[in-house]
């Protein structure tokens, strides 16, 4: 899933962060980079609580209402992706084979973006079948 993270720094250096999409959620860094890592961390121990409470995600909003909002006038905006979807639906085990290759390329590419092998290959599939539905495939 994607959230968007309202950053705000009073030294340029140091930034808070709020997930306004989250209410509650929130995380802090000494860096820009180490901020936007603690909100993925924040976000994902978030919607496990969530999770934990039999709640759901609450229903994403769109940017421009988020910016709209007074308290978060000052906010330097960056979107994320955090992989979630572990809370939200019972995972199913699957049994595929691939080319040794393609899974060593797969790998890297999830640890580089920072994500599961399982969970890219997720997105890829979702991708997939959302630029067929917009082709009309």
């Amino acid at each position: 899933m994607k959230f968007a993270l309202a950053l705000h720094t009073d030294d340029g250096v140091k930034y808070g962060v709020t997930v306004p999409d989250l209410p509650g959620c929130f995380s802090a860094g000494d860096t820009l980079d180490e901020a936007i890592e603690m909100a993925r961390e924040a976000i994902d121990l978030h919607c496990e609580g969530l999770y934990e409470d039999e709640a759901g995600i609450p229903a994403p909003r769109l940017l421009s209402e988020h910016k709209a909002n007074p308290d978060l006038a000052d906010a330097v905006w960056v979107i994320v992706e955090a992989d979630v979807e572990k809370y939200f639906s019972k995972p199913v085990r699957l049994n595929i084979s691939l080319p040794e290759g393609l899974v060593r390329s797969i790998d890297e590419y999830a640890r580089t973006h920072h994500m599961t092998r399982s969970g890219f290959l997720a997105k890829a599939a979702q991708d997939a079948m959302k630029s067929r539905q917009i082709t009309g495939g």
